[in-house]
């Protein structure tokens, strides 16, 4: 038999594990023209979707203090699907700077 886990270990889990990652939210076509939005909860926050006049597709945590301005969380969308990542840190893997001396252009075989 196994012992359920209690909430502060479950929420550590969900912190550590499951709200670093990139995570579906819907397809781009369900807000379709600007000024709409799209209201979800992603791991217990709730998130609001909007494409803005440029036709960006962008996402808000809505802080539950007074006053309290909402917070740009990261967006993406690939292939017409939006994806939110709750995480703050940056976890883009670090390049290595080339000097500007090794850097050569390759062009195809058949160009």
């Amino acid at each position: 038999m196994t012992i359920p886990p209690d909430d502060r270990s479950f929420r550590r889990e969900m912190a550590t594990a499951y709200r670093s990652g990139w995570h579906f939210i819907d397809l781009a076509t369900a807000i379709p023209h600007s000024g709409d939005s799209l209201m979800v909860t992603v791991f217990g926050e709730p998130v609001v979707v909007t494409r803005d006049e440029d036709e960006d597709i962008r996402a808000y945590r809505c802080l539950r203090r007074p006053r309290g301005a909402p917070q740009p969380v990261r967006c993406a969308v690939r292939y017409g699907m939006i994806f939110v990542n709750l995480d703050q840190r940056d976890h883009r893997i670090p390049r290595p700077e080339a000097p500007a001396a090794e850097i050569i252009a390759a062009t195809p075989r058949s160009a």
